[in-house]
């Protein structure tokens, strides 16, 4: 599908959006005094998410004008070729079959001749296969001893995925104990391998292509650690035989370039592929999520798979009326393109969702900080929102004053579960709490106050000073969205991973961008090697750079030891 996207700024229901805006007075306190079915109407069910729109700036014509606008963008066509493989990756002639990952082993796909669930599944059965025999003690390092410590290494997508993932399952964690390398900042691997022993410690290298600069960097050195460290301990000699076994029991790969691979001294055999229908940012449940099988086993991989294969098929084939991620991501357009929003708050009330901010962060703001459309023409309007975010109720002792009282409109998700993974009770005063319930009275309040506020007179009523009265008002009519579950289990976080990659696209298809390239980061990969001579003290090369930039590295080999 490489038809040229559809202007949304040419359609009625841009049109009509702009209108409503122009007028728009929102009021949620006497919406829901006039509509008892404001609630019922705007909640939704996707698999085992209970999502509440209501505290949205967003009455039933904003919602029809949204719908329009996704018909006349044409969402569900979109929706449906990325779905059957179009190549909608149209700047790389790619399909994207991220959705193809968790499809059930009995499902069938072919795109470019080739069934793609046989082979995901073909892929995944070597993955689970390797992760038994590591849980198992089948597989043991050079000196026969178990893996207890597996470390990954990657960046980007191939290191936020997994890693959010390992921290948001903890509770299911069995296996060896996952640790994750990705900044190329010497500090990252040196504080990441503190403590291990090279003996019994597996390290995953994440990187399609094996070239990844930061990833193959930290490879080199977590490669010399190994070796450096069972060569004092005698385990091996120093020849080379030793070096290359070792290399050989301690490290696999998650690539397809087999042939650096094998340079490396990683075993080809114990390479696990991926394809280039799968973007980084949507790799996680491809073998780029090896060390979290490691970690919490098969059994509960598969489980996170159907509950991301549970969320696409809502996302398939609900009707837009009712579907969540296309509604949530027409809202988000809503907020961006008519009331001025720049920014989107992710806040978990679940500790162990304290990653899930950051991973969105690269999952929407790489799939759609673009200024061009898939065609190659400029975009004609605001295209990208900054997501940011940190779980409740740490975020309420720092930002939270900003989107309350401030000068800005931040929509926020607000995401709890009812069962908590750590039901723990707070015993005072001959009192039992239940914390769990204490904490998310706090999740119920913070949406409350966002919407409803307090008036001057409220405030007046509680015997405040007149001169302190304005400080202490809350105008209210900030927008919230509630998504609940009934606790973080595997399924439902796949859910919640896929709820939001639609999300993402939902809004990407209404400002006609791909989605699913990310030209944006390669400039900055490319000066660096250029800029690499200079910083490593070569003269010319330093003349040849900017003045900025030259007496920046000046300072840097001056002060450099």
């Amino acid at each position: 599908m490489t038809d040229s996207p559809v202007d949304p700024t040419s359609t009625d229901a841009w049109d009509r959006l702009t209108t409503l805006a122009e007028a728009f007075a929102p009021d949620l306190r006497a919406w829901f005094e006039a509509d008892p079915e404001r609630v019922d109407r705007m909640t939704h069910t996707a698999a085992d998410l209970h999502v509440d729109l209501s505290k949205n700036l967003a009455d039933d014509d904003v919602v029809a004008a949204l719908l329009a606008l996704a018909g006349e963008v044409r969402l569900t066509e979109r929706r449906d070729a990325m779905l059957r493989g179009d190549h909608i990756n149209v700047t790389e002639d790619r399909a994207v079959l991220h959705t193809a990952l968790r499809l059930p082993r009995d499902a069938t796909l072919q795109v470019d001749g080739q069934d793609v669930v046989a082979d995901v599944h073909e892929v995944l059965d070597r993955v689970y296969a390797f992760a038994g025999d590591v849980r198992s003690g089948a597989w043991t390092g050079v000196t026969g001893e178990q893996i207890a410590t597996v470390v990954n290494i990657g960046i980007g997508g191939s290191d936020l995925g997994p890693v959010m993932a390992y921290e948001a399952l903890a509770p299911y964690a069995d296996g060896p104990e996952c640790r994750f390398i990705s900044n190329i900042d010497p500090t990252d691997a040196a504080r990441t391998l503190e403590g291990l022993d090279p003996a019994t410690t597996l390290f995953i290298v994440s990187s399609k292509t094996f070239g990844t600069l930061e990833t193959l960097t930290n490879a080199r050195l977590c490669k010399a650690w190994l070796l450096d460290g069972l060569r004092s301990s005698g385990a091996i000699g120093g020849d080379d035989d030793s070096s290359s076994g070792a290399v050989a029991k301690h490290f696999v790969a998650v690539s397809t370039a087999l042939d650096k691979v094998a340079a490396f001294g990683i075993d080809p055999a114990n390479a696990f592929g991926f394809w280039d229908w799968v973007g980084g940012r949507y790799s996680m449940d491809s073998a780029i999520g090896t060390s979290l099988v490691v970690a919490v086993g098969p059994e509960r991989f598969d489980e996170m798979l159907a509950g991301m294969h549970a969320m696409d098929e809502h996302f398939r084939a609900s009707d837009l009326a009712q579907n969540v991620p296309a509604l949530m991501g027409l809202l988000n357009v809503w907020y961006t393109n008519f009331l001025g929003a720049q920014t989107h708050a992710v806040l978990p009330y679940a500790q162990l969702l304290h990653r899930f901010p950051a991973y969105l962060q690269q999952l929407t703001m790489e799939s759609n900080g673009k200024s061009v459309r898939w065609d190659g023409s400029p975009v004609t309007t605001d295209t990208g929102e900054v997501f940011w975010g940190e779980p409740g109720t740490n975020g309420q002792h720092a930002f939270y004053q900003l989107i309350h009282q401030g000068t800005r409109l931040i929509p926020a998700d607000f995401i709890a579960v009812a069962e908590p993974a750590y039901p723990l009770k707070d015993a005072h005063d001959g009192q039992s709490t239940d914390v769990h319930g204490l904490f998310l009275a706090n999740f119920f309040a913070q949406t409350k106050a966002l919407a409803f506020g307090k008036t001057a007179d409220e405030v007046r009523a509680e015997g405040t000073p007149e001169a302190v009265v304005p400080a202490r008002v809350f105008e209210g009519n900030r927008p919230t969205t509630s998504i609940m579950a009934p606790a973080l289990t595997p399924s439902v976080l796949g859910q919640l991973i896929a709820l939001y990659e639609h999300i993402t696209f939902t809004q990407g298809v209404v400002w006609g961008i791909d989605s699913f390239d990310q030209w944006g980061v390669e400039l900055g990969k490319q000066l660096a090697q250029q800029v690499a001579p200079a910083v490593a003290g070569d003269a010319e090369a330093l003349a040849e750079q900017d003045p900025s930039t030259r007496s920046l590295i000046s300072y840097y080999l001056e002060h450099r030891s």
